[in-house]
Protein backbone atom coordinates (compact mmCIF):
# COMPACT_ATOMS: atom_id res chain seq x y z
CA UNK A 1 0.00 0.00 0.00
CA UNK A 2 2.38 2.60 0.94
CA UNK A 3 4.55 1.79 -2.64
CA UNK A 4 1.38 2.40 -4.32
CA UNK A 5 0.88 6.23 -2.62
CA UNK A 6 4.14 6.72 -3.51
CA UNK A 7 3.54 6.40 -7.07
CA UNK A 8 0.16 7.83 -6.96
CA UNK A 9 1.36 11.12 -5.59
CA UNK A 10 4.25 11.32 -7.82
CA UNK A 11 2.30 10.03 -11.13
CA UNK A 12 3.37 13.03 -13.04
CA UNK A 13 6.94 13.67 -11.68
CA UNK A 14 7.33 17.19 -9.75
CA UNK A 15 6.17 20.31 -11.23
CA UNK A 16 8.46 23.28 -11.87
CA UNK A 17 7.58 26.45 -9.99
CA UNK A 18 8.81 28.35 -12.91
CA UNK A 19 6.98 26.22 -15.62
CA UNK A 20 3.81 26.82 -13.28
CA UNK A 21 4.29 30.32 -12.92
CA UNK A 22 4.56 30.80 -16.65
CA UNK A 23 1.24 29.00 -17.38
CA UNK A 24 -0.14 31.11 -14.84
CA UNK A 25 1.29 34.32 -16.65
CA UNK A 26 -0.22 32.96 -19.73
CA UNK A 27 -3.45 32.68 -18.53
CA UNK A 28 -3.41 36.63 -17.40
CA UNK A 29 -1.97 37.15 -20.58
CA UNK A 30 -4.90 35.67 -21.77
CA UNK A 31 -7.44 37.65 -19.71
CA UNK A 32 -5.84 40.89 -20.68
CA UNK A 33 -6.26 40.17 -24.39
CA UNK A 34 -9.87 39.14 -24.39
CA UNK A 35 -11.20 41.45 -22.24
CA UNK A 36 -14.12 43.69 -23.85
CA UNK A 37 -14.55 40.77 -25.84
CA UNK A 38 -15.74 37.99 -23.51
CA UNK A 39 -17.93 38.79 -21.25
CA UNK A 40 -16.69 38.86 -17.69
CA UNK A 41 -19.39 36.09 -15.95
CA UNK A 42 -17.38 33.15 -17.84
CA UNK A 43 -13.80 34.08 -17.09
CA UNK A 44 -14.54 34.75 -13.25
CA UNK A 45 -12.72 31.33 -12.51
CA UNK A 46 -9.50 32.11 -14.67
CA UNK A 47 -9.44 35.39 -12.47
CA UNK A 48 -10.03 34.31 -9.45
CA UNK A 49 -7.22 31.87 -10.39
CA UNK A 50 -4.71 34.11 -11.12
CA UNK A 51 -5.10 36.60 -7.99
CA UNK A 52 -5.26 33.50 -5.69
CA UNK A 53 -1.97 31.54 -7.06
CA UNK A 54 -0.38 34.85 -6.33
CA UNK A 55 -1.08 35.44 -3.13
CA UNK A 56 -0.20 31.72 -2.42
CA UNK A 57 2.74 31.52 -3.71
CA UNK A 58 4.12 34.73 -2.27
CA UNK A 59 2.93 33.32 1.17
CA UNK A 60 4.93 30.78 2.62
CA UNK A 61 6.57 27.94 0.87
CA UNK A 62 8.00 25.97 3.34
CA UNK A 63 4.25 25.06 4.49
CA UNK A 64 1.59 22.33 3.35
CA UNK A 65 -1.88 22.93 3.59
CA UNK A 66 -3.98 19.76 4.34
CA UNK A 67 -7.90 19.78 5.00
CA UNK A 68 -9.40 16.86 6.56
CA UNK A 69 -13.21 16.97 4.74
CA UNK A 70 -16.09 14.83 5.32
CA UNK A 71 -19.57 14.38 6.58
CA UNK A 72 -21.12 14.29 9.63
CA UNK A 73 -20.08 11.20 11.67
CA UNK A 74 -17.36 10.60 9.35
CA UNK A 75 -14.72 10.90 12.42
CA UNK A 76 -12.69 13.57 10.67
CA UNK A 77 -12.40 15.72 14.16
CA UNK A 78 -11.55 12.22 15.75
CA UNK A 79 -9.01 11.75 13.07
CA UNK A 80 -7.17 15.45 13.49
CA UNK A 81 -6.68 14.86 16.91
CA UNK A 82 -5.36 11.57 16.39
CA UNK A 83 -2.67 13.26 13.60
CA UNK A 84 -2.54 15.93 16.32
CA UNK A 85 -2.30 13.35 19.44
CA UNK A 86 -4.16 15.91 21.12
CA UNK A 87 -7.50 16.80 21.74
CA UNK A 88 -7.76 20.14 19.73
CA UNK A 89 -11.20 19.42 17.95
CA UNK A 90 -14.81 19.12 19.64
CA UNK A 91 -16.02 15.46 18.09
CA UNK A 92 -19.44 14.65 17.72
CA UNK A 93 -21.61 11.74 16.15
CA UNK A 94 -25.11 12.26 14.81
CA UNK A 95 -25.04 16.28 14.71
CA UNK A 96 -22.23 18.44 12.87
CA UNK A 97 -19.88 19.73 16.25
CA UNK A 98 -16.97 21.33 14.03
CA UNK A 99 -18.61 24.77 12.84
CA UNK A 100 -15.60 26.52 12.67
CA UNK A 101 -12.46 25.53 10.95
CA UNK A 102 -9.38 24.47 13.69
CA UNK A 103 -5.90 24.63 12.05
CA UNK A 104 -2.53 22.80 13.88
CA UNK A 105 0.81 23.63 12.43
CA UNK A 106 3.71 21.21 12.74
CA UNK A 107 6.97 22.67 13.14
CA UNK A 108 8.15 26.60 13.92
CA UNK A 109 4.94 28.88 12.98
CA UNK A 110 7.49 31.65 11.09
CA UNK A 111 5.53 32.10 7.72
CA UNK A 112 2.78 30.67 8.99
CA UNK A 113 1.06 33.25 10.36
CA UNK A 114 0.28 35.33 6.94
CA UNK A 115 -1.19 31.66 5.34
CA UNK A 116 -3.32 31.34 8.16
CA UNK A 117 -4.51 34.63 7.97
CA UNK A 118 -5.32 34.13 3.83
CA UNK A 119 -6.79 31.45 4.92
CA UNK A 120 -9.19 32.69 7.36
CA UNK A 121 -8.88 30.27 10.55
CA UNK A 122 -9.35 32.25 13.88
CA UNK A 123 -6.22 32.83 15.90
CA UNK A 124 -8.12 31.18 18.48
CA UNK A 125 -8.54 28.07 16.72
CA UNK A 126 -5.08 27.35 15.87
CA UNK A 127 -2.37 25.44 17.32
CA UNK A 128 1.29 24.88 16.96
CA UNK A 129 2.01 21.20 17.40
CA UNK A 130 5.79 21.38 19.53
CA UNK A 131 6.98 20.40 22.27
CA UNK A 132 9.83 19.57 24.19
CA UNK A 133 8.56 15.98 25.29
CA UNK A 134 8.07 15.23 21.81
CA UNK A 135 11.73 15.25 20.92
CA UNK A 136 12.06 14.72 17.22
CA UNK A 137 9.02 12.12 16.80
CA UNK A 138 6.91 15.05 15.08
CA UNK A 139 10.03 16.70 12.69
CA UNK A 140 9.01 14.48 9.96
CA UNK A 141 5.86 16.49 9.77
CA UNK A 142 7.11 20.09 10.40
CA UNK A 143 5.44 22.55 7.84
CA UNK A 144 2.16 20.84 7.92
CA UNK A 145 -0.93 22.70 8.69
CA UNK A 146 -3.57 20.37 9.23
CA UNK A 147 -6.97 22.02 8.86
CA UNK A 148 -10.31 20.04 10.04
CA UNK A 149 -12.98 21.47 8.31
CA UNK A 150 -16.85 22.04 9.39
CA UNK A 151 -19.05 18.98 8.05
CA UNK A 152 -19.87 20.05 4.51
CA UNK A 153 -23.43 18.17 5.04
CA UNK A 154 -24.07 20.74 8.17
CA UNK A 155 -27.86 22.07 8.65
CA UNK A 156 -26.11 25.11 9.09
CA UNK A 157 -25.90 26.80 5.55
CA UNK A 158 -22.67 28.73 6.73
CA UNK A 159 -21.00 25.55 7.30
CA UNK A 160 -21.39 24.58 3.68
CA UNK A 161 -20.12 27.94 2.44
CA UNK A 162 -16.73 27.56 4.52
CA UNK A 163 -16.04 24.52 3.31
CA UNK A 164 -16.70 25.38 -0.26
CA UNK A 165 -13.96 28.56 0.16
CA UNK A 166 -11.42 26.42 1.89
CA UNK A 167 -11.11 23.94 -0.34
CA UNK A 168 -10.23 25.79 -3.35
CA UNK A 169 -7.43 27.73 -1.12
CA UNK A 170 -5.65 24.20 0.12
CA UNK A 171 -3.06 22.50 -0.98
CA UNK A 172 -4.36 18.92 -0.42
CA UNK A 173 -7.85 17.49 0.59
CA UNK A 174 -8.13 14.38 2.64
CA UNK A 175 -11.30 13.09 2.21
CA UNK A 176 -12.76 10.93 5.44
CA UNK A 177 -15.53 8.89 4.77
CA UNK A 178 -17.48 6.28 6.95
CA UNK A 179 -18.62 2.37 6.24
CA UNK A 180 -22.11 3.82 6.51
CA UNK A 181 -22.11 7.20 4.08
CA UNK A 182 -19.18 6.33 1.70
CA UNK A 183 -21.12 5.96 -0.91
CA UNK A 184 -23.75 9.19 -0.47
CA UNK A 185 -24.54 10.98 -3.62
CA UNK A 186 -23.96 14.15 -1.92
CA UNK A 187 -20.27 12.99 -1.28
CA UNK A 188 -19.59 11.96 -5.08
CA UNK A 189 -21.72 14.47 -6.94
CA UNK A 190 -21.28 17.31 -5.42
CA UNK A 191 -17.78 16.89 -4.34
CA UNK A 192 -15.29 14.30 -5.50
CA UNK A 193 -16.49 14.21 -8.42
CA UNK A 194 -15.56 17.76 -9.05
CA UNK A 195 -11.94 17.06 -8.06
CA UNK A 196 -11.02 14.70 -10.81
CA UNK A 197 -8.73 17.73 -11.88
CA UNK A 198 -6.92 17.44 -8.55
CA UNK A 199 -6.00 13.70 -9.01
CA UNK A 200 -2.52 14.69 -7.80
CA UNK A 201 -3.47 16.43 -4.57
CA UNK A 202 -6.31 14.24 -2.87
CA UNK A 203 -6.65 12.05 -0.94
CA UNK A 204 -9.45 9.46 0.60
CA UNK A 205 -9.78 7.75 4.42
CA UNK A 206 -12.05 4.90 4.57
CA UNK A 207 -12.24 5.61 8.47
CA UNK A 208 -13.95 3.83 11.27
CA UNK A 209 -13.39 0.24 9.52
CA UNK A 210 -13.19 -0.65 13.37
CA UNK A 211 -16.90 -0.80 13.19
CA UNK A 212 -16.94 -4.05 10.48
CA UNK A 213 -15.77 -7.21 10.72
CA UNK A 214 -12.37 -7.33 9.44
CA UNK A 215 -13.60 -9.40 6.59
CA UNK A 216 -15.74 -6.84 5.27
CA UNK A 217 -12.80 -4.14 5.42
CA UNK A 218 -11.40 -5.43 1.40
CA UNK A 219 -15.07 -5.89 0.29
CA UNK A 220 -15.77 -1.99 1.56
CA UNK A 221 -12.54 -1.11 -0.01
CA UNK A 222 -13.16 -2.33 -3.16
CA UNK A 223 -16.80 -0.98 -3.67
CA UNK A 224 -15.12 2.44 -2.51
CA UNK A 225 -12.85 2.04 -5.14
CA UNK A 226 -14.73 1.16 -7.62
CA UNK A 227 -16.81 4.89 -6.75
CA UNK A 228 -14.27 6.71 -7.01
CA UNK A 229 -12.82 5.18 -10.15
CA UNK A 230 -16.00 6.07 -11.65
CA UNK A 231 -15.75 9.60 -10.46
CA UNK A 232 -12.91 9.80 -12.13
CA UNK A 233 -10.08 9.34 -9.45
CA UNK A 234 -9.14 6.53 -10.39
CA UNK A 235 -5.48 7.27 -9.58
CA UNK A 236 -6.30 8.55 -5.63
CA UNK A 237 -5.17 6.77 -2.92
CA UNK A 238 -7.63 4.85 -0.49
CA UNK A 239 -6.56 4.13 3.23
CA UNK A 240 -7.96 2.76 5.29
CA UNK A 241 -8.11 4.13 9.38
CA UNK A 242 -9.54 4.34 12.69
CA UNK A 243 -8.79 5.94 15.96
CA UNK A 244 -9.85 2.91 17.98
CA UNK A 245 -6.30 1.75 17.29
CA UNK A 246 -3.49 3.64 18.10
CA UNK A 247 -1.58 2.32 14.90
CA UNK A 248 -4.58 3.15 12.77
CA UNK A 249 -3.46 6.56 11.44
CA UNK A 250 -0.28 5.36 10.47
CA UNK A 251 -1.49 4.84 6.78
CA UNK A 252 -2.65 8.38 6.72
CA UNK A 253 0.04 9.84 8.26
CA UNK A 254 2.94 8.50 6.23
CA UNK A 255 1.41 9.61 3.48
CA UNK A 256 1.24 13.42 5.04
CA UNK A 257 4.87 12.71 5.77
CA UNK A 258 5.78 12.35 2.27
CA UNK A 259 3.64 15.10 0.78
CA UNK A 260 5.15 17.38 3.78
CA UNK A 261 8.60 16.18 2.52
CA UNK A 262 8.59 16.57 -0.76
CA UNK A 263 7.17 20.34 -1.01
CA UNK A 264 4.76 19.31 -3.84
CA UNK A 265 1.29 20.10 -3.18
CA UNK A 266 0.76 23.50 -3.33
CA UNK A 267 2.07 23.26 -6.70
CA UNK A 268 0.49 20.41 -8.11
CA UNK A 269 -2.80 21.71 -6.81
CA UNK A 270 -1.97 25.11 -8.32
CA UNK A 271 -1.02 22.89 -11.28
CA UNK A 272 -4.72 21.54 -11.48
CA UNK A 273 -6.35 24.48 -10.83
CA UNK A 274 -4.51 25.83 -14.17
CA UNK A 275 -5.54 22.08 -15.95
CA UNK A 276 -9.37 22.83 -15.20
CA UNK A 277 -9.27 26.79 -15.86
CA UNK A 278 -7.74 25.82 -19.55
CA UNK A 279 -9.74 23.20 -20.46
CA UNK A 280 -12.87 25.66 -19.67
CA UNK A 281 -10.97 28.49 -21.64
CA UNK A 282 -10.03 26.37 -24.78
CA UNK A 283 -13.98 25.19 -24.88
CA UNK A 284 -14.39 28.94 -24.92
CA UNK A 285 -11.82 29.43 -27.87
CA UNK A 286 -12.41 26.21 -30.06
CA UNK A 287 -10.67 25.85 -33.23
CA UNK A 288 -8.52 28.45 -35.16
CA UNK A 289 -10.07 30.96 -37.21
CA UNK A 290 -8.36 32.42 -40.20
CA UNK A 291 -9.02 36.38 -40.65
CA UNK A 292 -11.74 37.90 -43.11
CA UNK A 293 -10.08 37.24 -47.08
CA UNK A 294 -10.30 40.93 -48.37
CA UNK A 295 -11.75 39.51 -51.64
CA UNK A 296 -14.49 38.05 -49.51
CA UNK A 297 -18.20 37.54 -51.09
CA UNK A 298 -19.66 38.80 -47.80
CA UNK A 299 -16.97 41.67 -48.05
CA UNK A 300 -18.25 42.76 -52.00
CA UNK A 301 -21.18 42.69 -50.70
CA UNK A 302 -20.75 45.11 -47.68
CA UNK A 303 -18.94 47.22 -50.14
CA UNK A 304 -22.03 47.92 -52.30
CA UNK A 305 -24.26 48.11 -49.30
CA UNK A 306 -22.05 50.47 -47.84
CA UNK A 307 -22.03 52.30 -51.58
CA UNK A 308 -25.78 52.67 -51.69
CA UNK A 309 -26.30 54.23 -48.85
CA UNK A 310 -23.37 56.20 -49.33
CA UNK A 311 -25.49 57.42 -52.62
CA UNK A 312 -22.75 56.41 -54.94
CA UNK A 313 -25.38 55.25 -57.47
CA UNK A 314 -26.86 58.87 -57.74
CA UNK A 315 -23.20 60.94 -57.41
CA UNK A 316 -21.97 58.36 -60.73
CA UNK A 317 -25.30 59.15 -62.46
CA UNK A 318 -24.63 62.93 -61.71
CA UNK A 319 -20.94 62.66 -62.93
CA UNK A 320 -22.04 61.16 -66.52
CA UNK A 321 -24.59 64.62 -66.79
CA UNK A 322 -22.10 66.94 -65.44
CA UNK A 323 -19.49 65.97 -67.74
CA UNK A 324 -21.88 66.06 -70.96
CA UNK A 325 -23.26 69.46 -69.10
CA UNK A 326 -19.90 70.79 -69.42
CA UNK A 327 -18.70 69.48 -72.38
CA UNK A 328 -21.46 70.77 -74.02
CA UNK A 329 -20.82 74.21 -72.14
CA UNK A 330 -17.13 73.92 -73.52
CA UNK A 331 -18.00 72.28 -76.96
CA UNK A 332 -21.37 74.16 -77.97
CA UNK A 333 -22.08 76.98 -80.25
CA UNK A 334 -20.17 80.09 -78.06
CA UNK A 335 -23.72 81.97 -78.77
CA UNK A 336 -25.58 79.16 -76.77
CA UNK A 337 -22.98 78.71 -74.63
CA UNK A 338 -24.30 81.62 -71.91
CA UNK A 339 -27.97 79.88 -71.74
CA UNK A 340 -26.28 76.25 -70.96
CA UNK A 341 -24.44 77.67 -68.48
CA UNK A 342 -27.46 79.37 -66.62
CA UNK A 343 -28.67 75.48 -66.06
CA UNK A 344 -26.92 74.41 -62.79
CA UNK A 345 -24.19 72.09 -62.76
CA UNK A 346 -25.56 67.93 -61.64
CA UNK A 347 -22.60 67.84 -59.63
CA UNK A 348 -23.08 71.47 -57.92
CA UNK A 349 -26.29 70.17 -56.80
CA UNK A 350 -24.99 67.65 -54.90
CA UNK A 351 -22.14 69.78 -53.19
CA UNK A 352 -19.81 67.85 -55.23
CA UNK A 353 -16.95 68.69 -57.37
CA UNK A 354 -18.27 72.35 -58.94
CA UNK A 355 -17.42 73.64 -62.57
CA UNK A 356 -13.51 74.75 -62.21
CA UNK A 357 -12.38 77.40 -60.51
CA UNK A 358 -15.92 77.73 -58.35
CA UNK A 359 -15.45 79.56 -55.41
CA UNK A 360 -18.38 78.28 -53.58
CA UNK A 361 -16.99 74.58 -54.04
CA UNK A 362 -14.62 74.88 -51.02
CA UNK A 363 -17.34 76.60 -48.46
CA UNK A 364 -19.63 73.70 -48.75
CA UNK A 365 -19.24 71.18 -45.45
CA UNK A 366 -21.14 68.32 -46.60
CA UNK A 367 -22.82 67.12 -49.28
CA UNK A 368 -26.48 67.15 -50.42
CA UNK A 369 -26.45 63.10 -51.55
CA UNK A 370 -29.93 61.95 -50.98
CA UNK A 371 -30.76 59.95 -48.07
CA UNK A 372 -30.63 55.99 -48.09
CA UNK A 373 -33.79 54.44 -48.35
CA UNK A 374 -34.83 51.96 -46.23
CA UNK A 375 -34.64 49.34 -48.74
CA UNK A 376 -30.72 50.68 -48.86
CA UNK A 377 -30.72 50.54 -44.70
CA UNK A 378 -32.19 47.16 -44.91
CA UNK A 379 -29.45 45.77 -47.40
CA UNK A 380 -26.53 46.95 -45.21
CA UNK A 381 -28.03 45.46 -42.18
CA UNK A 382 -27.96 42.48 -44.25
CA UNK A 383 -24.33 43.00 -45.34
CA UNK A 384 -23.24 43.35 -41.97
CA UNK A 385 -25.13 40.33 -40.71
CA UNK A 386 -23.47 38.56 -43.46
CA UNK A 387 -19.87 40.04 -42.53
CA UNK A 388 -20.29 38.91 -38.86
CA UNK A 389 -21.76 35.43 -40.02
CA UNK A 390 -18.72 34.57 -42.06
CA UNK A 391 -15.73 36.22 -39.57
CA UNK A 392 -17.35 33.93 -36.31
CA UNK A 393 -18.10 31.03 -38.47
CA UNK A 394 -16.50 28.16 -36.76
CA UNK A 395 -15.92 30.35 -33.71
CA UNK A 396 -17.77 29.00 -30.15
CA UNK A 397 -20.67 30.18 -29.15
CA UNK A 398 -19.45 33.29 -26.94
CA UNK A 399 -17.96 34.31 -29.64
CA UNK A 400 -20.38 35.82 -32.72
CA UNK A 401 -22.10 38.32 -30.18
CA UNK A 402 -18.20 40.02 -29.65
CA UNK A 403 -18.09 40.11 -33.30
CA UNK A 404 -21.21 41.77 -34.48
CA UNK A 405 -21.00 44.08 -31.09
CA UNK A 406 -17.50 45.21 -32.97
CA UNK A 407 -18.90 45.09 -36.32
CA UNK A 408 -21.65 47.65 -35.20
CA UNK A 409 -19.59 49.19 -32.97
CA UNK A 410 -19.17 52.56 -35.05
CA UNK A 411 -22.06 52.55 -36.91
CA UNK A 412 -23.29 55.88 -35.54
CA UNK A 413 -20.04 57.80 -37.03
CA UNK A 414 -20.55 55.21 -40.70
CA UNK A 415 -22.64 58.05 -42.57
CA UNK A 416 -20.56 60.70 -41.79
CA UNK A 417 -17.41 59.40 -42.29
CA UNK A 418 -19.42 58.09 -45.96
CA UNK A 419 -20.56 61.64 -46.39
CA UNK A 420 -16.61 62.67 -46.16
CA UNK A 421 -15.12 59.61 -48.30
CA UNK A 422 -17.45 60.65 -50.99
CA UNK A 423 -16.96 64.74 -50.69
CA UNK A 424 -13.01 64.07 -50.69
CA UNK A 425 -12.76 61.35 -53.42
CA UNK A 426 -11.09 62.72 -57.05
CA UNK A 427 -14.31 62.28 -59.72
CA UNK A 428 -11.46 63.35 -62.02
CA UNK A 429 -14.13 66.33 -63.29
CA UNK A 430 -11.65 69.44 -61.37
CA UNK A 431 -10.04 70.45 -64.83
CA UNK A 432 -11.59 71.05 -68.38
CA UNK A 433 -10.20 68.69 -71.00
CA UNK A 434 -8.15 69.44 -74.01
CA UNK A 435 -10.59 67.95 -76.55
CA UNK A 436 -12.74 70.52 -75.30
CA UNK A 437 -10.67 73.50 -75.86
CA UNK A 438 -9.83 72.07 -79.63
CA UNK A 439 -13.35 72.19 -80.27
CA UNK A 440 -14.36 75.04 -78.40
CA UNK A 441 -11.05 76.84 -80.51
CA UNK A 442 -13.03 75.27 -83.67
CA UNK A 443 -16.46 76.84 -82.36
CA UNK A 444 -14.70 79.89 -82.04
CA UNK A 445 -13.12 80.18 -85.53
CA UNK A 446 -16.36 78.73 -87.54
CA UNK A 447 -18.87 81.42 -85.22
CA UNK A 448 -16.40 84.27 -86.02
CA UNK A 449 -16.25 83.40 -89.96
CA UNK A 450 -20.35 83.57 -90.16
CA UNK A 451 -19.78 86.94 -88.12
CA UNK A 452 -17.45 88.14 -90.42
CA UNK A 453 -19.46 86.97 -93.00
CA UNK A 454 -22.83 88.57 -91.49
CA UNK A 455 -20.60 91.75 -91.07
CA UNK A 456 -19.84 91.83 -94.67
CA UNK A 457 -23.51 91.10 -95.95
CA UNK A 458 -24.86 94.17 -93.49
CA UNK A 459 -21.99 96.65 -94.75
CA UNK A 460 -23.37 96.17 -98.02
CA UNK A 461 -26.69 96.51 -97.25
CA UNK A 462 -26.40 99.25 -95.78
CA UNK A 463 -24.59 101.01 -98.24
CA UNK A 464 -26.83 100.53 -100.73
CA UNK A 465 -29.58 101.93 -98.78
CA UNK A 466 -27.91 104.87 -98.47
CA UNK A 467 -26.91 105.63 -101.86
CA UNK A 468 -23.53 104.62 -101.65
CA UNK A 469 -21.29 103.09 -104.45
CA UNK A 470 -21.56 99.17 -103.93
CA UNK A 471 -19.03 96.87 -101.44
CA UNK A 472 -18.42 94.06 -104.19
CA UNK A 473 -17.55 91.27 -102.24
CA UNK A 474 -15.26 88.66 -104.14
CA UNK A 475 -16.57 85.71 -105.48
CA UNK A 476 -16.15 82.49 -104.50
CA UNK A 477 -16.98 80.13 -107.85
CA UNK A 478 -20.12 80.93 -108.08
CA UNK A 479 -20.76 82.26 -104.41
CA UNK A 480 -20.31 85.45 -102.38
CA UNK A 481 -17.61 84.82 -100.14
CA UNK A 482 -19.64 86.67 -97.02
CA UNK A 483 -22.47 84.79 -97.85
CA UNK A 484 -20.55 81.62 -98.05
CA UNK A 485 -18.66 82.49 -94.59
CA UNK A 486 -22.09 82.82 -92.84
CA UNK A 487 -23.46 79.57 -94.01
CA UNK A 488 -20.53 77.89 -93.85
CA UNK A 489 -19.58 78.96 -90.23
CA UNK A 490 -23.39 77.81 -89.60
CA UNK A 491 -23.28 74.95 -91.08
CA UNK A 492 -19.66 74.01 -89.82
CA UNK A 493 -20.72 74.84 -86.02
CA UNK A 494 -23.74 72.28 -86.10
CA UNK A 495 -21.32 69.79 -87.58
CA UNK A 496 -18.72 70.20 -84.71
CA UNK A 497 -21.77 69.52 -82.69
CA UNK A 498 -23.41 66.77 -84.24
CA UNK A 499 -19.93 64.85 -84.70
CA UNK A 500 -18.71 66.21 -80.66
CA UNK A 501 -22.19 65.01 -79.24
CA UNK A 502 -21.53 61.27 -79.35
CA UNK A 503 -18.02 61.72 -78.66
CA UNK A 504 -19.14 63.28 -75.00
CA UNK A 505 -21.34 60.56 -74.41
CA UNK A 506 -18.81 58.47 -74.74
CA UNK A 507 -16.44 60.17 -72.77
CA UNK A 508 -19.40 60.72 -70.14
CA UNK A 509 -19.91 57.06 -69.74
CA UNK A 510 -15.91 56.56 -69.26
CA UNK A 511 -16.13 59.74 -66.94
CA UNK A 512 -18.78 57.70 -64.66
CA UNK A 513 -16.98 54.18 -64.73
CA UNK A 514 -13.70 56.34 -63.32
CA UNK A 515 -15.85 58.30 -60.56
CA UNK A 516 -17.62 55.05 -59.46
CA UNK A 517 -14.46 52.79 -59.68
CA UNK A 518 -12.89 56.20 -57.36
CA UNK A 519 -16.05 56.27 -54.92
CA UNK A 520 -15.92 52.37 -54.80
CA UNK A 521 -12.80 52.38 -53.05
CA UNK A 522 -13.18 55.38 -50.90
CA UNK A 523 -16.80 53.44 -49.99
CA UNK A 524 -14.50 50.47 -49.10
CA UNK A 525 -11.92 52.17 -47.14
CA UNK A 526 -14.49 53.45 -45.13
CA UNK A 527 -16.30 50.32 -44.39
CA UNK A 528 -12.61 48.41 -43.57
CA UNK A 529 -12.06 51.39 -41.03
CA UNK A 530 -15.21 51.35 -39.51
CA UNK A 531 -16.51 47.73 -39.91
CA UNK A 532 -13.99 45.53 -41.05
CA UNK A 533 -11.22 46.49 -38.76
CA UNK A 534 -12.77 45.94 -35.48
CA UNK A 535 -14.02 42.46 -36.67
CA UNK A 536 -10.42 41.32 -37.66
CA UNK A 537 -9.22 42.94 -34.05
CA UNK A 538 -11.94 40.34 -32.37
CA UNK A 539 -10.55 38.02 -34.52
CA UNK A 540 -6.88 38.58 -34.11
CA UNK A 541 -7.91 38.48 -30.44
CA UNK A 542 -9.27 35.27 -30.56
CA UNK A 543 -5.74 33.83 -32.34
CA UNK A 544 -3.96 35.40 -29.82
CA UNK A 545 -5.82 33.84 -26.97
CA UNK A 546 -5.72 30.50 -28.53
CA UNK A 547 -1.58 30.97 -28.68
CA UNK A 548 -1.19 32.19 -25.22
CA UNK A 549 -3.77 29.21 -24.23
CA UNK A 550 -1.43 26.74 -25.80
CA UNK A 551 1.68 27.91 -23.33
CA UNK A 552 -0.96 27.80 -20.10
CA UNK A 553 -1.81 24.57 -21.27
CA UNK A 554 1.81 22.86 -21.49
CA UNK A 555 2.72 21.41 -18.46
Amino acid sequence: MGERLREAFRADGPVDPDQLVARLEAVHRFLGIVDGHLPDTPLVPARTLVERAGTRLSLSRDHTVVALAGATGSGKSSLFNAMARMDLSPVGVRRPTTGVTHACVWGPLDGGTRLLDWLGVLPRHRFVRESVLDGDDESTLHGLILLDLPDFDSVQHAHRLEVDRLLGLVDLVVWVVDPQKYADRVVHRSYLREFHQHRDVTLVVLNQTDRLPAADVPRVLADLRRLLDKDGLDEVPLLASTVADPTGPDGLRAALERTVAERQAALRRLSGDVDAVVAALDEMVGAPRPALAPDDPAVDALDRALGAVAGVPAVVAAVEQAYRHRAASATGWPLTRIWRRLRPDPLRRLHLSGPPGDPAESLVAATSVPEPSAADKSALALALRTVTERAASGLPSIWPDSVATAARARLGDLPDALDRAVAGADLGMNRPRTWWRLVGGLQWLVTLAAAAGLGWLVLGYALRALGLPELRPPMVGEVPAPTLLLLGGLLAGLLVAALTRPLARWAARRARQRAETRLTSAVALVGDEYVLAPVRAVIAAHADARTVLEVARHR
